[in-house]
């Protein structure tokens, strides 16, 4: 019955509009949508007489027109409810999504742009800081004799001016933007999990496949290109973290704030334990120099070989922060569910929340940590950068919120976003041709004019990562890597 009214309705067509400025298409569209709980607040139709059914299935009664699923005990948790925008411009607001989604109600949510953009500045902002991985002589071997080598207080210039532009980039990337792309993650993973409830899919399903595989990427990106990889990370954890979504709320939020807690008391305490331990033997030269020979000078092969020797030592950070990983995947979903990147009043008020609560606490917090030597290196990283993320979050939205026509600023980093596993495994394969032995020896060749040539190899990646990836989009809809990825998954059972 409720399908003949919704097919009655989009066979009627726009009709003339009555005195109200509301057609009988728009009338019979009422009808049927209150036969499934949706409350409908009328306005006028538009003057073109443009259908109300968008052509994505999404529904839409003009732009004055809103629409609301009425409040139902049956309709689940508030904690749930977010807006949603239908195809032309009509706003969608239900207090949850619903176990099945009725006829003609699939495929309403739109396209949500700030998790693209800050997904493009979370990949840029991860090149930032292994970037001078990559430029420092020795590159993914000096990780075994000094893990800080990335932080601001590895600045390896005297010069005062390179050293002041060399520590504040420094600052300003590490560990933020991981922890930001980690977020994102969970986002991603809640609007999947969103996805197969309104369609009636069981979760996890066939999640465990996508997981998989991007397990599978990661290794390999691992083992051919990049020693510090974060595919092998996120699929273990997305896994955990997908079974979680489909357990109650207490449980999820359980899980978040317990992961969290032990993670802060691991820091704390390896963190008390290198500021407390003796002064160690110091690394074999001869041995630190035959192993940066085999990124300076050495071949592809010799540097899987390396990594494959020393897999171990070179995977301690996902192992070390799993807790964190949890923490902030779970922290996405919730951040996600309370309406932090809607574009409506109250996702704007929470991202000037985050904005004020991130920068004020996260500055001065990754400011003291930094500033306290090398032994603090895994809270700064680890504990405090989390804090400056959101931070981070924050600001992009309020900027994006202030944006009236997007320029090409906005689109670079949504085309990045939007590409982000193709962008993420591009930048360290040109990072690798540029810097590395086998290719052009940059990282040795001109160690001397760091730090601008490395930040000259930023801002050029990044440009290039920009350029590429909407040049795909227009070309092909996605990132190679993304097309492979859907192909694979398309092969495999009850993906």
């Amino acid at each position: 019955m409720l399908d003949d009214r919704i097919r009655a309705a989009m066979l009627h067509g726009p009709g003339r509009p009555d005195a109200d400025g509301v057609s009988d298409y728009v009338t019979h569209l009422v009808a049927a949508l209150d036969g499934i709980g949706v409350e409908v607040t009328p306005g006028p139709v538009r003057p073109d007489g443009e259908r109300g059914l968008g052509q994505r299935g999404g529904v839409v009664v003009g732009p004055d027109t809103g629409v609301h699923r009425k409040r139902d005990a049956d309709l689940g948790s508030r904690h749930d409810a977010r807006p949603r925008r239908c195809c032309d411009g009509g706003s969608v607001t239900t207090n949850s999504a619903p176990t099945t989604a009725p006829t003609g109600l699939a495929g309403a949510h739109r396209r949500l742009p700030l998790p693209d953009v800050l997904r493009g500045v979370a990949i840029l902002g991860t090149l930032a800081t292994n970037v001078w991985l990559f430029a420092t002589p020795g590159s993914e071997a000096r990780f075994l004799t000094d893990a800080t080598a990335i932080s601001a207080a590895s600045v390896g210039t005297a010069e005062p001016v390179a050293a002041v532009v060399e520590g504040v980039f420094r600052f300003l990337a590490n560990g933020k933007f991981l922890a930001l792309l980690t977020i994102l993650f969970g986002v991603g993973l809640a609007i999947q999990h969103r996805s197969a409830v309104d369609r009636g899919r069981s979760w996890p399903g066939g999640y465990g496949w996508r997981a998989l595989l991007l397990f599978v990427e990661g290794t390999l990106h691992f083992v051919l290109v990049f020693a510090f990889d974060v595919l092998m990370g996120y699929a273990v954890v997305a896994l955990l973290v997908a079974w979680l979504l489909a357990r109650a709320e207490r449980v999820q939020r359980v899980a978040m704030y317990a992961a969290g807690a032990l993670h802060v008391a691991l820091m704390a305490l390896l963190t008390l334990a290198l500021a407390t331990a003796p002064p160690g033997a110091p690394a074999d030269p001869a041995v630190v120099a035959a192993d940066a020979r085999v990124f300076t000078a050495g071949s592809w092969a010799d540097q899987v070989a390396f990594r494959l020797d020393n897999w171990l030592a070179l995977r301690a950070e996902p192992i070390v922060s799993f807790g964190l990983l949890v923490f902030l995947f779970l922290l996405g979903v919730r951040l996600f569910r309370a309406g932090a990147f809607d574009p409506d009043v109250r996702g704007r008020a929470l991202r000037r929340r985050l904005l004020v609560v991130g920068l004020g606490a996260g500055l001065p917090l990754n400011a003291a940590t930094t500033l306290a030597g090398p032994e603090f290196f895994l809270f700064d990283r680890y504990v405090c950068a989390p804090v400056l993320a959101l931070g981070y979050l924050g600001m992009v939205g309020v900027l994006l919120d202030r944006v009236r026509r997007p320029g090409p600023v906005t689109a670079g980093l949504t085309a990045v976003g939007r590409t982000a596993l193709s962008c993420y495994v591009a930048q360290n394969v040109l990072c690798v041709l540029v810097a590395y032995g086998w290719g052009l020896g940059l990282a040795h060749a001109w160690q001397d004019a760091s730090p601008w040539w490395v930040l000259g190899l930023w801002a050029t990646v990044g440009l290039t990562l920009a350029g590429g990836a909407r040049w795909c989009l227009r070309r092909y809809g996605q990132g190679p890597l993304e097309a492979l990825q859907k192909a694979a998954l398309r092969r495999l059972p009850a993906s």
